[in-house]
């Protein structure tokens, strides 16, 4: 989590301050970021197809709807960055601070933006049952290891076509083939 930034600044320009940070930006092996399409599809950095419906509104009620492997993985993607969202949301609603502007001097609103992430995530892991949340969305983040710095996103051939195989993959195991 990087604080310091206004919630209406573009997530490009916080990316590109996190990526000239003296401590840099790490991708967990094994892992990716999910990210929109301002964003290049570049490895580690999963996007949405352009051009193809996304956001959940599109897709109305029903599911069931998606005709081709691009739109499933699309609809896929948009619910997985809504859980991101909504954990958000779960922080506002747990901690009043978060809710309005601050007067704190801009360091303290820093530090205790990241001390309420710290206590949800802590909350998270150990409270089962958390009422706030209604059930417990699986953990599935490893922890930081020796990860290598990023300092730049370039899309890749190769990064595509892994995407492409995986959105496949999705498509054909909901389907059932």
């Amino acid at each position: 989590m990087l604080t310091g930034w206004e919630g209406s600044d573009a997530d490009a320009c916080i990316f590109r301050d996190a990526l000239s940070r003296d401590n840099g930006f790490r991708v967990p092996q094994e892992n990716f970021y999910l990210c929109d399409n301002w964003y290049r599809n570049g490895e580690r950095f999963l996007t949405p197809y352009k051009m193809v419906r996304y956001h959940l509104h599109e897709w109305g009620n029903d599911p069931s709807t998606p005709q081709n492997y691009k739109e499933y993985f699309n609809m896929n993607h948009s619910k997985a960055r809504n859980v991101i969202e909504r954990t958000f949301g779960l922080m506002k609603k747990r901690w009043a601070i978060l809710r309005s502007p601050s007067f704190y001097p801009i360091k303290v609103q820093n530090r205790v933006i990241l001390a309420c992430a710290l206590i949800h995530n802590f909350t998270h892991n150990e409270m089962p049952n958390d009422p706030l949340e209604g059930e417990l969305i699986p953990d599935n983040l490893n922890q930081l290891q020796e990860e290598e710095f990023i300092d730049s996103v370039n899309p890749s051939h190769a990064w595509s076509t892994w995407r492409d195989t995986l959105a496949n993959e999705m498509y054909n195991n909901w389907r059932g083939v």
